[in-house]
């Protein structure tokens, strides 16, 4: 049993592009957003609703891009969640959005306990997840930067790592962070968890007024640019927009250089529960269920022969895949990818490339959401364009 303590306040970050897993998705509906996983809801809907117990956790906060302002706004309605939205200008990394939300949740309680997660997670079992951030947030009240360990499965090289010190009595089961560990080699990979190191999982938990502490001390101006833009934000709708101005002089650094890798006080709770960032298509194929040959499937698929690949179709188009074997095939309305699932990861490198030569299919989808709905073009010539509109009810 749990003594009833104050709230936890759940951050979302919504940055990134997810350019690994183009085509399906884009600058214009980023990963976070697409149903790559969960045929009925996108990961940043699943996490919105992973911390939507009110009696653990307070009303949830956004921080998204501006141009992605519509979709967050149309899937948090959809879940019938409330959910405060911040606005980025431009992207400044994480600190800069970590020193946000911590300056927001001390407006409410200098001491709120902040949960910071991406949007592109996903854990199935969320009360596992909602049990650790419960203990996790012990350490944090003690006056720790408390992150997730993720009990590794596979000698994974597309993960950083995380080495467990001494003990941290408040917290049972954490540990003080020992070290941080880059992305390993495959060799680095199996010592690491041969030594019983973790992987990180990118999830921090705080209390407000220590983190402000941290930034005012290692990464000031940080923290400067983000309490000017916060302080001369403006409201526009149902979005908090922060000023542009003030916000371009944050330096661009992640929270894990800025604070975590140098501060005295971070500790780490080591997790079991199913966790993928699914950063590429391969990620994508191991978290789905498969079939007897190994397949993982979405949209209308048909296969002969095709084994362990995942075969993932959108729109009304059928996509089929004969005598192929540890591909992945994404079939898009605009475009269409076929990669080996050991080369996943290079999609981004054919994205940068897309983008040189000026290919819209770059970022756009042909489906562009606006605040009255969305449009999607359905014919293109020389002197004309065809679109379909849906307007949404009051839009």
């Amino acid at each position: 049993m749990y003594e009833r303590l104050a709230l936890i306040y759940p951050v979302v970050l919504c940055g990134g592009t997810g350019t690994r897993l183009w085509p399906a998705s884009r600058e214009s509906m980023p990963k976070q957003f697409a149903r790559l996983v969960d045929a009925e809801r996108s990961t940043f809907q699943a996490t919105l609703a992973r911390v939507s117990d009110a009696t653990v956790f307070a009303t949830p906060t956004v921080i998204a891009s501006a141009e992605a302002r519509f979709i967050v706004a149309e899937q948090r309605d959809q879940l019938g969640l409330s959910a405060d939205i911040l606005l980025e200008p431009q992207g400044r990394d994480s600190a800069a959005a970590v020193a946000v939300a911590a300056l927001h949740a001390a407006a409410s309680d200098p001491q709120a306990v902040v949960l910071i997660m991406a949007a592109d997670h996903v854990v199935p079992d969320t009360a596992a997840f909602v049990d650790a951030v419960r203990r996790a947030a012990a350490g944090a009240r003690a006056g720790y930067t408390m992150t997730l360990g993720i009990e590794p499965d596979r000698p994974a090289t597309d993960y950083g790592y995380i080495r467990r010190g001494e003990p941290i009595a408040e917290a049972e089961g954490a540990a003080r962070v020992a070290r941080f560990v880059e992305k390993p080699t495959q060799a680095g990979a199996e010592a690491l968890i041969t030594d019983g190191a973790l992987w990180n999982s990118g999830y921090f938990l705080f209390r407000a007024d220590l983190m402000l502490a941290e930034l005012e001390a290692f990464v000031p101006a940080v923290l400067a640019a983000a309490r000017a833009a916060l302080e001369a934000a403006v409201t526009d709708l149902d979005f908090v927009r922060l000023d542009a101005a003030a916000f371009a002089q944050a330096p661009k650094i992640s929270i894990d250089y800025a604070v975590m890798e140098r501060t005295a006080r971070a500790g780490v709770l080591p997790v079991s529960f199913a966790w993928s960032d699914v950063g590429t298509w391969d990620a994508v194929w191991q978290v789905l269920d498969h079939d007897e040959a190994g397949n993982a499937v979405r949209g209308r698929v048909s296969l002969i022969g095709t084994k362990n690949s995942l075969v993932h179709s959108q729109g009304e188009g059928l996509t089929a895949v004969v005598g192929l074997e540890d591909v992945v095939v994404v079939s898009t309305p605009d475009a269409v990818l076929v990669a080996s699932k050991a080369h996943s990861g290079k999609v981004k490198e054919l994205v940068g490339a897309l983008r040189a030569q000026g290919a819209p299919e770059a970022d756009a989808h042909l489906r562009m959401y606006r605040p009255w709905g969305w449009y999607q073009r359905i014919d293109l010539g020389e002197r004309f364009q065809v679109k379909r509109i849906q307007v949404v009810p009051g839009g």
